[in-house]
């Protein structure tokens, strides 16, 4: 059986289901500015999953000291 490739960039449904939300709620983030903006890729519109990747960890928070959720 041929293993699933890992994703390196995502559409906006593939993205939002890397967080558990709908496409809606993935795009509402993004244009409120609390998600990155997508990369161009020969026309598309996709994102980095590491970055998501990162941002759900909560690796990507800088200079506010300890984050405690």
């Amino acid at each position: 059986m041929a293993k699933t490739p890992h994703l390196l960039f995502a559409n906006d449904r593939n993205a939002a289901a890397l967080l558990d939300m709908k496409p809606a709620e993935f795009r509402g983030l993004v244009d409120d500015g609390v998600l990155p903006k997508p990369t161009k890729i020969g026309g598309y519109e996709r994102w980095d999953v590491e970055q998501l990747q990162t941002i759900a960890r909560g690796d990507a928070v800088d200079g506010i000291g300890e984050v405690n959720w």
